[in-house]
């Protein structure tokens, strides 16, 4: 007799009794099969919970369709908005990202690779096809907008991000298909913000890039570090708003970025950029350098995914900039086009390179993947010839044809890094790892010719280098932690002045740029490498040193980062403040010392805020930081912590993302040799059928 999965339980499934199973023809089985991958660490528990509430709408589902519905939403956690069938059937473990962290034995349960390895893509297909919890892409029925997973071809959707891909398409075609005017003299108007005797050997992508966003609704800028991705918006907005200026009806430019700190490091060099902007004061006002965040540009309301700006009221505008957009996912992206009046201007900036957003979904990746070819049809690269005065003939992008796709028509790639030129080992180092060159990155790592590239193999876990290196970097070079509480020590204000002179606020600041100048970035959480293990370990090993004067909670020096947005404090995700002993002002402890949190106002002048650690609820300690989190920031001297396996999250873009979080130093931490290596061969694919979709109808290549 034939047993059933529910005979096997509670004993932990195991491949050997695979054979003595029958097909999974019973939903029940499938249901306990998955709460042991949940204990296991394989599926979160909302899986299985969303798992069990489309069990409760359709009891006699097969469960086949409950199967791809738990691995849907699994892949929603790891950033990929649908589930591809056949690519998930061919390689399960690497589509599914398993094991997942902290998992490096796969134990003696059944694994899902093996689970799946018995299944038909075809039948797969076929089964959700006619199932009533699924809908197929085409059918626009009353019936099928209820249902909550939508299938489109190969891919499996769930119905709330099936639907933001399809206002992100809708939204891009409408910009797209459009044509903006632009002015009669554009040539004359680039020659005057751009120098034209320039090294004249040189394509000047930046021209090229502002020319092409003069004549659309929607334009992509994208680029690496320092290759002027600011200055050419500055010098774009010139160019949009002086005709408009001129004609007595200035545009309403507004600027934002993902995160507070991206948003600060944006209106600082947004500030600087527009002061040496060759062009009437009267245009020059009319320039914003305030950047503000995207969730505050909308309107976030606390607690909802919903926002004050949508497509019932839209945002008051006419260009809208957004930096660092490579951060920004899918249904952030489903917003900010829903919320853009239709005659509105949007410019994304950012690299392409890059980790995409922590939430699910890569636009910006999406959006330029032929960035680097290019596949200008003739018209555009004709038009581009004459009004720029640049020839592409040498440019080595390829040619596109008269049906190339729209999109492509809208995208530039900035191409020349005056952060990290010929010489830079950051440079080299971030370019050999983004052509996915291990054996060079290596390489490069070892010859030690270059004064801003170091590499630190570790012994073991117990290894005290590591340490030395996070207190006191590299001699007289690159600093480390020791620094910044140096500074917070012998700088501070002589006791009994008054918390109102601005000595406090000076010293305050000085604490926080000196804090800059270090920062230790992991790739994962959990673990000896992980940023909890580490932000403890680094936290015993200043108190060792009679760095800091404690290791509770809250203590002098202790760093933070914000984990949410406080709308209430004024604190955005990412913001980082350093807890410091300061006067209090009045009441019965006027001029004792009470411990309160500064933070960077991110006013682009240096001011800073002061709040009460008991205001704060979502903050963490952060000697360490996850590389993730260290998006839309730059500290002088970064140091790169890998774990001592390979893990799903080590790719090339994390690894890209995290050199280039450097200015002026880098550090690649090894506590295991061959993981580098291991990792930069490694790309992110994160599915989605965004440019899918862009592309039906189109010929997209000629």
């Amino acid at each position: 007799m034939n047993r059933t999965f529910a005979d096997l339980l509670p004993t932990p499934l195991t491949a050997e009794s695979l054979a003595q199973l029958t097909p999974l023809t019973r939903a029940d089985d499938l249901l306990l099969l998955l709460t042991q991958w949940v204990e296991r660490g394989w599926l979160r528990a909302l899986d299985k919970a969303f798992v069990a509430f489309l069990h409760e709408l359709a009891p006699d589902v097969d469960p086949l369709v409950l199967l791809a519905a738990a691995l849907t939403s699994h892949q929603l956690g790891h950033g990929h908005v649908c589930l591809d069938l056949f690519e998930t059937l061919k390689a399960p473990d690497f589509a599914l990202s398993l094991p997942p962290e902290g998992d490096a034995q796969p134990g003696v349960l059944l694994l899902p690779s093996q689970l799946l390895e018995t299944l038909d893509g075809a039948h797969w297909c076929k089964v959700l096809a006619g199932s009533s919890l699924v809908a197929l892409a085409a059918d626009e029925g009353a019936s099928a907008q209820e249902r909550p997973l939508v299938l489109s071809g190969k891919r499996l959707y769930l119905r709330r991000y099936w639907a933001y891909e399809r206002r992100i398409d809708s939204a891009l075609r409408q910009r797209l298909a459009e044509q903006e005017a632009t002015p009669s003299d554009l040539a004359r108007r680039l020659d005057a913000l751009f120098d034209p005797a320039q090294r004249p050997d040189v394509i000047d992508w930046q021209k090229l890039a502002c020319a092409l966003a003069t004549r659309s609704a929607f334009s992509i800028i994208t680029g690496g570090p320092g290759t002027g991705k600011t200055t050419t918006v500055v010098r774009l907005l010139a160019l949009l708003q002086a005709p408009a200026v001129e004609a007595h009806q200035p545009l309403r430019i507004r600027l934002a970025a993902p995160t507070g700190k991206a948003a600060a490091r944006l209106t600082e060099s947004i500030s600087q950029q527009v002061q040496s902007l060759k062009v009437a004061d009267s245009v020059r006002e009319k320039i914003p350098t305030e950047v503000t965040t995207v969730h505050r540009l909308l309107g976030s309301r606390p607690g909802t995914r919903h926002f004050r700006h949508h497509a019932g009221n839209r945002l008051p505008l006419d260009v809208l900039v957004v930096d660092e957009a490579s951060m920004i996912d899918l249904e952030m992206m489903a917003n900010l086009l829903d919320a853009l009046p239709p005659h509105a201007r949007l410019v994304l900036l950012g690299d392409k390179d890059q980790l995409a957003s922590v939430e699910a979904g890569a636009v910006l990746g999406d959006l330029c993947r032929d960035a680097e070819a290019g596949w200008y049809s003739p018209q555009t690269r004709q038009w581009l010839e004459q009004v720029s005065g640049e020839s592409l003939q040498d440019s080595g992008l390829h040619e596109g044809s008269d049906g190339s796709h729209p999109l492509a028509q809208q995208v530039v790639m900035l191409r020349h890094s005056r952060r990290f030129g010929e010489g830079s080992g950051i440079g080299q180092l971030a370019r050999r790892v983004n052509q996915q060159l291990p054996d060079e990155a290596r390489q490069l790592l070892e010859v030690k010719t270059h004064g801003d590239v170091f590499s630190l193999p570790l012994q073991n876990e117990h290894d005290r280098k590591l340490e030395h290196l996070v207190l006191d970097g590299h001699g007289v070079g690159p600093h480390g932690y020791r620094h910044y509480l140096s500074v917070l020590r012998d700088r501070r204000p002589a006791s009994g002045m008054p918390l109102e002179n601005p000595g406090w606020v000076n010293w305050a600041r000085d604490v926080l740029r000196a804090f800059d100048t270090f920062q230790l970035l992991c790739a994962v959480r959990k673990g000896p490498w992980g940023v909890e293990g580490l932000n403890q370990r680094i936290t015993d090993a200043l108190l060792k040193a009679r760095l800091i004067e404690s290791d509770q909670q809250w203590y002098e020096g202790r760093p933070v980062l914000m984990t949410r947005n406080d709308y209430g404090l004024g604190l955005m995700n990412g913001d980082i403040g350093i807890a410091l002993k300061l006067p209090e002002r009045d009441g019965p402890d006027a001029g004792k010392s009470v411990l309160r949190v500064a933070f960077p106002r991110n006013d682009g002048r240096g001011g800073v805020r002061f709040v009460l650690p008991s205001r704060l609820n979502d903050v963490e300690t952060v000697y360490a930081m996850t590389v993730h989190k260290s998006q839309g920031s730059e500290f002088a001297h970064t140091a790169l912590i890998l774990p001592d396996a390979l893990n799903p999250v080590l790719t090339k873009e994390l690894i890209y993302t995290g050199i280039t979080r450097a200015k002026d130093w880098f550090t690649l931490i090894e506590p295991r040799s061959g993981v580098f290596e291991d990792a930069v061969q490694r790309k992110v694919k994160r599915l989605s059928g965004l440019m899918l979709e862009l592309e039906e109808g189109t010929s997209h290549k000629g």
